[in-house]
């Protein structure tokens, strides 16, 4: 003989709590995560007039404003890591590519789809060959994190 189907007593999770309708964006990164602090310009220009590109791409890659709402940093931040990706001989690029870290790699292809969105004279064949390198090194992945990824740089 079957149950007594009648009766909500097998119900214990309450499945209304998941409704679209309480659907809430994740949490801002807090404070105290790498990609919250600010970039300063006068260091970024002082690592290029110095001949440091590596330093001032790793510094600005390593302080990209990840998922802040504050579209003046997210600005700022991306001219100047243009401005470094455009001081970069086309020569140098694949070395300099090959000694960031993956979550760097991630970030920088961020800001090269970030780049090609807004193209300024001679700037997007250099960050397509940015972005052929990074691409060599983090594959597929990268891109695919990259276009999925709600956080904007």
């Amino acid at each position: 003989m079957a149950k007594n189907t009648l009766s909500s007593q097998f119900r214990k999770i309450d499945v209304d709590q998941f409704g679209d309708d309480l659907f809430k964006e994740e949490e801002q990164a807090d404070a105290s995560s790498p990609g919250s602090l600010t970039l300063d310009e006068k260091e970024i220009s002082n690592l290029l007039n110095s001949g440091k590109q590596k330093e001032a791409l790793k510094l600005a890659l390593n302080s990209a404003p990840i998922g802040s709402k504050s579209q003046f940093s997210r600005d700022a931040n991306f001219s100047s890591v243009l401005k470094i990706l455009l001081s970069i001989r086309i020569s140098e690029i694949e070395a300099l590519v090959n000694e960031l870290n993956f979550d760097e790699i991630d970030i920088l292809m961020k800001y090269i789809y970030r780049g090609f969105e807004v193209p300024t004279d001679g700037s997007s064949a250099h960050l397509l060959v940015w972005h052929d390198k990074a691409f060599n090194k983090g594959g597929v992945g990268s891109i695919i994190r990259v276009l999925t990824d709600k956080k904007r740089v």
